[in-house]
């Protein structure tokens, strides 16, 4: 797979976050194939990219409960 330039991202913060200042999620939306995640607190850190298809039903489950323990 060939490396994602990030550079021009446009990052939103997750409504699922934190409003503190901990756990804060932010994703990029300007991509086809992959959605960008990264932690906001360190945005430097490396970049977790996920196919848009399993994020999609990533954030299903979120949204239903699904992810409860």
């Amino acid at each position: 797979m060939r490396p994602i330039d990030l550079s021009a991202a446009t990052w939103r913060k997750s409504s699922y976050s934190n409003q503190d200042g901990g756990a804060c999620v932010e994703v990029s939306d300007g991509f086809t194939h992959v959605v960008p995640v990264r932690d906001s607190k360190t945005p430097r850190d490396p970049v977790l990219v996920f196919p848009a298809g399993g994020w999609s039903t990533f954030v299903s489950a979120v949204k239903t409960g699904q992810l409860l323990g």
